[in-house]
């Protein structure tokens, strides 16, 4: 297992035990994106890329099971707006794989949007916040799952009500 932080090497002896002593660290504004074989490694510092040589959905249910029972975040998911145009006749399994990711998102509330919007606020992020990538053996395009760590036990909602409050003294 191979971890790369920026440009600098990390040996991880499991991705699932990485993940699992990391996410305690891990807060809002944080990400896990689990991404396929294809996702370039990026440079900024903040950004650790860990290959987990393991099978794309089997990796998205492990960190949503994890995500599940972290009672200090939230995922907010990002999918890939293109993955709704690619044709099975440019990426063989692709019809299915989206079928497979919808059962394992499940009724979770998921945002769609370009590609390179996504990578954009990954960018940014890294300037300041840790993103753990796990990648892939997937080999269909459009098919990373972004997770935008939220706060577990406060809403926008209440943050909103909080900025209100303080605005009026």
């Amino acid at each position: 297992m191979l971890a790369l932080t920026g440009l600098s090497l990390a040996q991880s002896t499991n991705w699932r035990t990485h993940l699992h002593e990391e996410l305690p660290l891990l807060g809002h504004r944080n990400w896990i994106v689990v991404v396929d074989s294809a996702y370039p490694l990026q440079t900024s510092a903040g950004i650790e890329t860990v290959d987990t040589n393991g099978e794309h959905l089997d990796v998205v249910r492990v960190v949503l099971d994890e995500l599940s029972k972290a009672k200090h975040v939230r995922p907010v998911i990002f999918t890939d707006a293109e993955l709704k145009a690619v044709p099975e006749t440019d990426a063989a399994g692709v019809t299915a794989y989206r079928e497979a990711l919808a059962k394992v998102l499940g009724t979770r509330e998921t945002q769609s949007l370009p590609h390179e919007q996504i990578i954009a606020k990954l960018d940014e992020a890294g300037k300041t916040f840790h993103i753990l990538v796990l990648k892939t053996s997937l080999t269909i395009p459009y098919t990373s799952v972004f997770m935008r760590l939220d706060c577990g036990y406060w809403s926008a909602e209440q943050e909103q009500r909080l900025r209100e409050t303080l605005q009026k003294k």
